[in-house]
């Protein structure tokens, strides 16, 4: 007799169709906390089939910084499951999908350690975040290896997307390749 599956994971719909925020279970007592933070098995038994590749680990020491808004072209396009392991950070994913219903719109979410929340940002969205707190670490599992030919972004507070940033634009600590990105509506078509 096998073991009897345990539901290790919540899978909550956004306002964009395939983009969902993931919420996994938790147990605390008095000595802290376990967690399951990723079950393939888990969030197979949810719908969601991915087969990550590759975890990334980001560390930024103010609050304020902004990374993004960034995404690669396939054939290395890249899924997403953004989860913040210390901090909290205003995340926020595009639509670039031109076929979609909702093409240039976007949805925002906190994200943070106390809420031990999740964001999957499917293949075809722009994705980024601003820190809210210093000393934010944001790890996120991608379906596909970086490729810095395939490497893209777009202008983070371009007004044509409407994303209302919790910074105002001179207190955002940016790289330089993150002040030059282009504009939404310079965008090749990447995905249909």
């Amino acid at each position: 007799m096998g073991a009897k599956a345990v539901q290790t994971v919540e899978v909550l719909a956004t306002e964009i169709a395939d983009l969902n925020m993931i919420v996994p279970r938790i147990h605390r007592d008095h000595r802290g906390f376990f967690s399951e933070t990723y079950s393939k098995a888990g969030l197979g038994a949810m719908g969601v089939n991915l087969e990550f590749v590759q975890d990334n680990h980001s560390l930024s020491v103010e609050r304020g910084v902004v990374r993004g808004l960034h995404f690669q072209i396939p054939p290395f396009a890249q899924d997403k499951l953004v989860r913040v392991i210390r901090g909290a950070v205003f995340d926020v994913a595009v639509d670039l999908r031109r076929g979609s219903r909702t093409f240039g719109r976007h949805v925002a979410r906190v994200i943070s350690a106390a809420e031990w929340n999740q964001f999957l940002v499917p293949v075809g969205f722009a994705h980024g975040f601003c820190t809210l707190e210093a000393n934010t670490e944001v790890i996120y599992k991608v379906t596909n290896y970086y490729s810095p030919e395939h490497d893209r972004g777009m202008l983070w507070n371009d007004a044509d997307l409407g994303i209302v940033w919790p910074i105002a634009e001179g207190e955002a600590i940016l790289s330089e390749k993150d002040r030059k990105q282009p504009r939404f509506k310079e965008l090749q078509s990447y995905f249909e």
